[in-house]
């Protein structure tokens, strides 16, 4: 990697990008896959759930406390 490049991938989730889980039962693991022409796959080790939907929850609820709109009507409640 060249100097002052961050190791980070960015995948920008909007709320019209095709989403689709799997649960890998053989691996105790489930499968999100991102996008269609060139999809991007989470694989989550069940124990990690938790940790997921948390980090999630919490930043959810950041966006909330300053004012954020969940954007598009159908982001559901949490």
């Amino acid at each position: 990697m060249t100097s002052g490049k961050r190791d980070l991938v960015h995948v920008h989730i909007t709320d019209d990008l095709p989403i689709r889980a799997q649960a890998l039962s053989y691996a105790n693991r489930i499968e999100i896959r991102l996008g269609n022409a060139f999809p991007v796959a989470l694989i989550i080790d069940y124990a990690a759930l938790g940790v997921l939907e948390r980090a999630i929850q919490q930043g959810w609820s950041e966006l909330d406390a300053v004012g954020r709109s969940k954007g598009g009507g159908n982001a559901g409640s949490h």
